[in-house]
Order: structure tokens, then sequence, then C-alpha cells
């Protein structure tokens, strides 16, 4: 199916200008259908060489500009970027996305973005598809479930991609070292005289969970320390909440690491309802340095991200790839500004000695 681009540009008559141009007009001073020309302007690869260079002319004599495409069309770049969004809403992806789009003006870019709202392989199909009739020369995919980029590898995308998270499938690791993060966690926990510390997990198939996960198993592996089966959250701190009712009637644990702050404030909130000690009983660590998670009662400690560093680290990695000239990078091609983004621990109240365990 033809998507019919329509555009901006005028109809001139000598010195005079008399109304904006249309698709039909492009049409008709090229001697094509007007079906023809945006099969040209969507990039149909039936459309014969001396057919596609009529159309470009006469959308050049008319001034015609449909969009970007267009423009691609003719000077073979749109200098916009693409970017997938596998969620919205919460602080860490609209701060990357902030930032990346801010660093992308800064050196010429448009960008445009196609949000998942779910990973089936055709919602994730459209994305690519509606990314690719903007003409965008690169995409970034700020998606964290693995099934994405395993769909995006079937679907053999043209142009270069990178994702901001490890991920398989050759694709880039730009995000901080998530599993490193972790263990930072973890092991300031032990550093207090946690033995017995649950992990409350992310959901499963995202890579951000997974990686957190691993960090949290090495971290007590390396301690020579029992592991338990973690468990399994959504991300929300009503799940951080129910898991604290549940964990308070046991309490055969000194500490929780959280693999976010969400579900951090969730279990700070649930034990305080209990009557549990945060942190005279139970310690809580999250991750991410939401700016809520400094008044939180009492302040989370918390593992800090640098997601505006993480969106301007994304463009540079992906003009690189593209092979396009920083004006923030230098003659060697080391870059002048090169946003710190390994992950830091943030101490603050929320954790603390391990009290004796109470009979």
């Amino acid at each position: 199916m033809n998507v019919h681009i329509e555009g901006e540009g005028t109809v001139a008559t000598g010195e005079e200008r008399t109304r904006t141009a249309s698709i039909r007009d492009v049409a008709r001073a090229a001697d094509v259908s007007y079906q023809t020309v945006s099969r040209v302007i969507n990039g149909h690869p039936s459309i014969r060489p001396a057919t596609k260079q009529r159309v470009l002319d006469a959308m050049a004599d008319l001034h015609y500009r449909p969009n970007q495409a267009a423009r691609a069309l003719v000077t073979s770049r749109s200098r916009t970027l693409g970017v997938i969004l596998g969620s919205r809403g919460e602080y860490g992806p609209t701060s990357s996305l902030a930032a990346l789009e801010d660093a992308a003006r800064a050196r010429g870019y448009w960008v445009n973005s196609a949000y998942l709202a779910d990973t089936r392989p055709e919602t994730i199909r459209a994305a690519v598809e509606h990314l690719r009739r903007q003409a965008v020369e690169g995409i970034i995919v700020h998606a964290p479930q693995v099934r994405t980029f395993d769909v995006l590898a079937d679907l053999d995308v043209d142009v270069p991609y990178l994702g901001l998270h490890s991920a398989e499938n050759g694709v880039a690791e730009l995000a901080d070292d998530q599993v490193r993060g972790a263990q930072l966690a973890t092991e300031h926990l032990i550093s207090l005289g946690h033995v017995d510390i649950v992990h409350l997990a992310g959901p499963q198939d995202w890579i951000e969970a997974e990686s957190r996960m691993r960090g949290y198993l090495h971290a007590l592996s390396d301690a020579d320390l029992p592991t338990r089966p973690p468990i399994l959250g959504d991300w929300s701190a009503d799940l951080g909440y129910r898991a604290a009712l549940e964990l308070s009637r046991r309490l055969d644990f000194t500490a929780v690491f959280a693999a976010n702050d969400e579900m951090a404030f969730g279990l700070m909130h649930g034990f305080r309802d209990a009557g549990v000690d945060v942190p005279g009983r139970v310690s809580v660590v999250g991750f991410d340095d939401i700016p809520l998670a400094r008044h939180a009662s009492p302040p989370l400690t918390t593992v800090h991200q640098d997601f505006a560093g993480l969106g301007e680290r994304a463009v540079r990695a992906l003009l690189r790839i593209l092979e396009v000239e920083d004006p923030n990078e230098d003659a060697a091609g080391d870059p002048r500004l090169d946003p710190d983004v390994e992950p830091k621990l943030v101490v603050r109240d929320s954790s603390a000695p391990r009290a004796p365990r109470q009979k």
C-alpha cells in the first residue's frame, strides 16, 4: 500500500508565486501519475531510474518539499535519527530521551520516535517501518526487553541501529554497567555485616532485570554467602509494598536489594505498615537514584545512573557508526566531552549495619 505524502511547496509562473504545490502538480510536470510520484517519495524499488529522475527534477522545479523523506531522496541525507521506545513516562526513559534529542539537535539532527505499546513482532515491525518512512539514517533502541532485539535481528533492518541496553545479536552496549551497579549495591550491604540479603528483581525478559540479578548473585558468590531465589517484581511500588507485607511474616533476612527505586519505595512503605523498622531491622537499597529517592522516608540508598549522559553517548556512538563528523570530537576522533555513565552508589539513611538477629 502506498503512503501518499502531501507537503509544502509553490507553483510559480515566472517570478509570481501563485499557490502551494501538490503531489498532482509534480505528477503533471513530470508527466506521470500521482501514484508514481508517491512511489518515488517512498523509495519504491519498481520505479525506473529515468522516471525517478524526472520526478525529482519536477519536485526541484516546483520547490516541492513533502517531508524529510523527499529531502533524503535528493540529498541522500535526512539528518534524522529514529528512536524506538519500549516504555515511557518513567523518569529514566524520559530523561534519556530528552538528553538524546538535545544531543542530536546540537549536531544538526532531528529525532523521530516510535513507542512500542507491546513487544509483538508486528508492533516492532510497524515501528521500524514508521521510522524508515521518515528516512531516518540510524535508529537508537530504548527498549530493554530481550525479545525486541530478537525481532529486530529477524527483520534485517537496513539502517544502523544500536541499543541503550546490553543485548545479544551484536547490538552495541551503551548502558551503564548494570551488573556492576548491582554488585555495588549488594557489596554495600555485605560491608555492613548483612549475610541474609533478599533480592526483589525486575520482570523476566528485561535486560536490566537480568543484569542486576546477575550482579547480586556475583556479589554473594564472591563473599561466599548463601543465595536464595529472587522475588520477581514488575518495577512498581505496589509490588514492592505487597512483597514487604509478605516478607514481614518471616523476617529471616536483614536486608533487601530492590532492582529499582520504585519497588524500594513500596518496600519501605510496606515494612513501615507492618511495624518493621527500616533500617533498624531491615536495610533497603534501590537502583536508579530517581529524584524522589533523596526525599523518601528514610532517604533511599541507591545506585545512581547518569540517564542524561547515556542519551548523549548514544547519539555520539550512532554518528560514529554512520561515519559522520561529530563537532564534539577532536581530530583524532576522541570525544572532547565523554559523559561518565559508570554507576555510582549513593549511600543514604535506608541502609545501616546489621542488627543482632531477633528471636
